[in-house]
């Protein structure tokens, strides 16, 4: 097309106000702000524009319709929160970059009832003046790990680094080479330490570190061992590490502060659903070690938080440092993590109501009957647009939790008949709510282990609207 037929195709766009009166954008109106109804408008003239301008692309069609359903797809897109609800059928149970644990009911519950209106957050109701906030969880949790005391923060990461800077500010902390991990992010240890203003001196070496590597290391300026449990990785063959035991027996002969970053805590033994065996908090504070440090949103099953257990001295001074102010906890997470908590009380209350508990014990026959029930379902929906088969899987926990765990169960492949399975995986991302998949041998793959019951009937209707996308 000439520059000058391209340049009279540009007096048949149409008005922003046009655009805003096509019956389309009339109905969205309903639900969607005017502000963003202009944008999307203008936002599809703009784009029209730089078409029709740029002699190396094809001219494109400029119709009412044609613009008007662009300018929709826009709106839409402009009044969909960026935080959204998706479905998880990875197979991975703690999906970092999908958020974790989902939250069991008794959390949501206790979200919603102390976020609608005030509470008794920061106030003791018995004496009827200002209390503490980590007073709400500190008994429980003591009762839980037999603990002499316990706070909470808004991380994991943020309990490691007011721990370290209480414990260890100023002075120096052995951490073994092996251990000097990256805990996601670009986050590492020495990262961390350096944070706190803590001198970092490192012990042995990356693939064997002794006790006597520590004692060595012991002066004068020395406050603080530095364990890191390797929740999410492993190195296996000719390895060594010192158990917590060992490092509680030297801390107390030398008079240096113990801590361990267990990572991903464990309240309750999980090896009875094969997994591998992995200390609980109680067995590992058992152990001596002064201070432990653990998430609340991964094999916990709770929402974002780091939580904090050991001697009550030692977690006195990590409340009193000031970082403990700027990694505190809101309302709504302490509310969460004490509905949690209290799950905990009866392990087998745990297990039922804890959805990374429940998926976690979810046997292999129960999977089978699962992937089969789903099977059929997607037969009605699809009406053939695919063939489908039962597989066995491999799920994972994920979120730096049993790195070399694996969760053996059956799960569905599929392989459409008219796109692609990437094209497939394409279009349920961009699905309502979307739906997050993973492709093997050319299949797309769903496991039904992280897929609550709940969410069936949305992955279907998503994987038939999927497949009806072709251009």
């Amino acid at each position: 097309m000439k520059m000058s037929d391209r340049r009279n195709l540009l007096k048949t766009l149409p008005a922003i106000d046009k655009i805003l009166h096509a019956p389309e954008m009339i109905t969205l109106a309903e639900t969607c702000p005017h502000v963003l109804l202009v944008e999307a408008a203008q936002r599809t003239v703009d784009d029209l524009r730089r078409q029709i301008l740029d002699e190396k692309m094809p001219a494109p069609e400029c119709t009412p319709e044609i613009v008007a359903k662009k300018a929709l797809a826009i709106a839409e897109k402009l009044n969909t929160p960026s935080l959204q609800k998706v479905i998880n059928v990875t197979g991975t149970l703690l999906h970092t970059n999908l958020g974790r644990a989902p939250l069991c009911q008794a959390a949501l519950a206790a979200m919603q009832e102390v976020s609608a209106g005030y509470s008794n957050l920061e106030y003791d109701l018995d004496a009827g003046q200002r209390g503490k906030r980590f007073r709400h969880v500190e008994d429980l949790i003591c009762r839980l790990t037999g603990a002499e005391a316990a706070t909470v923060v808004n991380n994991n990461a943020g309990a490691v680094l007011l721990a370290l800077a209480a414990l260890a500010g100023e002075k120096e902390a052995l951490v073994s080479r092996g251990e000097l991990i990256e805990i996601g992010g670009s986050f590492r240890i020495p990262d961390i330490m350096a944070a706190g203003n803590v001198r970092l001196v490192e012990v042995g070496t990356t693939n064997k570190t002794h006790l006597e590597d520590y004692r060595r290391a012991i002066t004068a300026d020395t406050a603080l061992i530095l364990k890191v449990h390797t929740s999410n990785y492993r190195i296996v063959g000719f390895t060594e590490a010192v158990p917590g035991s060992a490092l509680a027996d030297l801390g107390r002969e030398k008079g240096v502060t113990v801590l361990e970053d267990l990572g991903s805590g464990l309240l309750i033994d999980l090896s009875d659903y094969g997994l591998p065996p992995e200390p609980t908090v109680g067995e590992a504070l058992k152990t001596g070690i002064d201070v432990l440090t653990f998430s609340g949103d991964k094999l916990l099953g709770g929402p974002q938080a780091g939580i904090i257990v050991g001697r009550k001295e030692c977690i006195e001074r990590i409340r009193k440092h000031p970082m403990a102010r700027a990694l505190r906890i809101d309302k709504m997470t302490l509310a969460a993590i004490e509905a949690t908590l209290r799950l905990y009380l009866d392990p087998e209350q745990a297990l039922r109501e804890i959805p990374t508990l429940r998926m976690l014990a979810q046997h292999d026959d129960q999977l089978k009957v699962k992937s089969e029930q789903l099977i059929e379902k997607l037969m009605k929906e699809l009406n053939g647009a695919c063939s489908m088969e039962l597989i066995s899987t491999l799920a994972t926990v994920g979120g730096g939790a049993l790195p070399l765990a694996e969760l053996p169960g059956f799960g569905i492949a599929l392989k459409p008949k008219t796109i692609s399975p990437n094209r497939l995986a394409e279009n349920l991302r961009q699905s309502i709510p979307p739906v997050i998949g993973r492709i093997q041998n050319e299949y797309f793959i769903i496991d039904p282990r992280t897929l609550a019951v709940d969410e069936e009937p949305l992955l279907c209707q998503s994987l038939a609207n999927a497949l009806r996308i072709t251009d």
